[in-house]
C-alpha cells in the first residue's frame, strides 16, 4: 500500500470518528491547501534550505489546510478550549505557519540540523515547540535552539494518525502521553488527568476512556 494512500486512510479514519463524536472539533477543518501554494512552500525551502517539502507533509495539505477554531458559547468568556486542537501534539499548522517556524531569520543559518519541517503545535501564540515531520518520520522540535533534536517517535504522520485513533477507539487512554482524550461542547481536547490545563472547563470535559 502506497505512504499516500495509508495518509489518506489514516486521515479518513480519524475525521469520521471527529464527525461522529466530536462534531465541533470536525467543523475546524480548514479546505484542503490549493496546489500552487505547495508547490511555492516546496519552491521557498529548497531556495532557502536546499530540501524540498516532505512528500507526506504535501499529501496531508492536499487533504486539509489546517484548522480554525469554531465559536462556542460556553467557552467564551475564557476561551480555553480550541476546537481544532483535537491531536495530542496540537493543531495542524497551515503552510505559511509551518515555514514561518521553519525558514532561518535573514542573515542567520539554519540551525535544526536535519532537512525537517513544523506540522503540530501546541503553542499557537509562538509557536515555540511541536512535532516535524522529515524523511525518517515524525518527532519533537522546540525552540530557542531550532533543534529536532529526539529521535523520530514514529515512522510517518499516517502512523501517528494511526496511533491516535487506536488510542480513542482500544485505548489504552495514555498510549499517547500523560494527556489522555476527552470530550467537551463537541470537541476532542487532550489533558492530563493528574495535572490539567483546563480551568472552568473542566468539569464538563469527560474522558474518552
Amino acid at each position: 500500500m502506497s505512504d499516500q494512500r495509508n495518509l489518506k486512510m489514516a486521515w479518513r479514519r480519524l475525521t469520521d470518528w471527529l464527525e461522529a463524536n466530536a462534531p465541533v472539533s470536525r467543523a475546524s477543518l480548514l479546505p484542503p491547501v490549493p496546489e500552487q501554494a505547495i508547490e511555492a512552500a516546496d519552491d521557498r525551502l529548497r531556495q532557502h534550505l536546499g530540501f524540498g517539502l516532505p512528500a507526506e507533509l504535501g499529501a496531508l495539505w492536499r487533504l486539509c489546510g489546517g484548522v480554525e477554531h469554531q465559536y462556542i458559547e460556553a467557552n467564551e468568556e475564557e476561551g480555553e478550549v480550541g476546537s481544532g486542537a483535537f491531536l495530542p501534539g496540537g493543531i495542524l499548522l497551515g503552510p505559511a505557519d509551518a515555514l514561518g517556524a521553519r525558514l532561518p531569520e535573514t542573515g542567520r543559518g539554519d540551525s535544526w540540523g536535519a532537512p525537517v519541517v513544523p506540522w503540530l503545535t501546541g503553542d499557537e501564540a509562538g509557536p515555540e515547540s511541536g512535532h516535524y515531520v522529515g524523511a525518517d518520520g515524525v518527532g519533537r522540535w522546540s525552540l530557542p535552539d531550532n533543534l529536532a533534536c529526539d529521535k523520530p517517535d514514529f515512522p510517518s504522520i499516517a502512523a501517528y494518525l494511526d496511533a491516535v485513533h487506536r488510542t480513542l477507539t482500544e485505548g489504552p487512554a495514555d498510549a499517547m502521553g500523560p494527556d489522555v482524550p476527552g470530550l467537551v461542547w463537541g470537541c476532542l481536547i487532550w489533558d492530563d488527568p493528574e495535572a490539567p490545563l483546563l480551568d472552568d472547563a473542566l468539569e464538563h470535559w469527560r474522558p474518552v476512556h
